[in-house]
């Protein structure tokens, strides 16, 4: 009960410094795992018994979701040491929350993120003006006026700060001073894509007689869910803030995956246009990413010989 107490105290101000020495990557790696647990968990603590997406269900997990995120800076306080000044940082500027250059963090990765996807957008262009309804059908939900506004708390808020924050703010500080930046970018993405396996238990709980196309999807969602996050902990590793894989993970949810089967669909100089701008996006952002996340540019806390040390 004393323990609980003064970790409350330390969270009540910034002034209580910590820092996180490796205690052996088995121990970083399974404070990953209860953390990844702990999220997705909480997502079935309801049994109403409805699918994900109706709005009883999100509204329900949001509370969960939200609860879990409030918790995990707590746990990681069981972990962390006392640090002086001159060792140390305060738990919100390990987590990503902090005031210096804060508008860069905000701006450059979003930026990056958004040349990534220059075809998509072309898309979104074309069938704006089009008003197509036989282009990028498969994006459309068809849902009552009532769940849009819930839909979009939860795709584009909730969701991705959530997932951010326990994925990637949690995890990071826990396993950069055992494995390093480089290692840690590749690793910690994996808990993230693991984690979105569990949709497949809901396919199989409503899916239609004879749909056995299950398996597969969730294996290449594993796959693109983990890139995503090793591109998302390469921002906050680089910047050292939460803000920038916030805005680019809530522009991915907007964007979708890229619907390369419905370029057939468009006139040919349309589709040449499309095609361009989906290599020219990739390089250009392959070209950018390094020299935009300088971590000078931040003060950056994690990207100093592989230590969590001052910049």
């Amino acid at each position: 009960m004393q323990h609980a107490i003064t970790i409350v105290n330390k969270m009540a101000t910034s002034m209580n410094l910590v820092r996180f020495d490796c205690t052996g990557v088995f121990r970083a790696c399974f404070s990953c795992i209860l953390l990844a647990a702990a999220y997705v968990g909480s997502l079935y603590l309801w049994r109403s018994g409805l699918p994900r997406d109706h709005p009883v269900t999100i509204k329900q997990r949001i509370v969960s979701v939200l609860a879990v995120s409030m918790m995990c800076p707590f746990a990681l306080f069981f972990i962390a040491e006392d640090a002086t000044e001159s060792q140390g940082y305060s738990m919100w500027q390990y987590l990503g929350l902090r005031r210096e250059a804060i508008i860069p963090a905000a701006v450059l990765p979003l930026l990056v993120t958004m040349i990534l996807f220059l075809g998509p957008l072309y898309m979104t262009y074309l069938d704006y003006w089009n008003e197509s309804d036989t282009v990028c059908q498969g994006k459309k939900f068809r849902v009552t006026p009532s769940t849009v506004h819930i839909l979009w708390l939860r795709n584009y808020i909730v969701a991705p700060f959530t997932e951010e924050f326990v994925f990637r703010a949690c995890m990071l500080p826990l396993l950069t001073p055992c494995l390093g930046t480089t290692s840690s970018i590749f690793i910690c993405p994996l808990f993230f894509g693991v984690a979105h396996i569990h949709h497949v238990s809901e396919k199989l709980r409503f899916r239609k007689r004879g749909d056995e196309s299950i398996w597969l999807p969730a294996i290449f969602q594993f796959f693109y869910t983990s890139i995503f996050g090793a591109y998302s902990a390469f921002l906050f590793i680089r910047t050292g803030h939460l803000i920038g894989p916030f805005l680019s993970h809530a522009f991915c949810n907007i964007m979708g995956f890229p619907e390369l089967e419905m370029i057939p669909q468009y006139p040919p100089n349309q589709r040449a246009i499309i095609w361009t701008l989906l290599v020219l996006g990739l390089v250009m952002c392959v070209a950018l990413l390094a020299p935009v996340t300088n971590p000078d540019y931040y003060e950056s806390l994690f990207y100093v010989d592989q230590q969590l040390v001052k910049v």
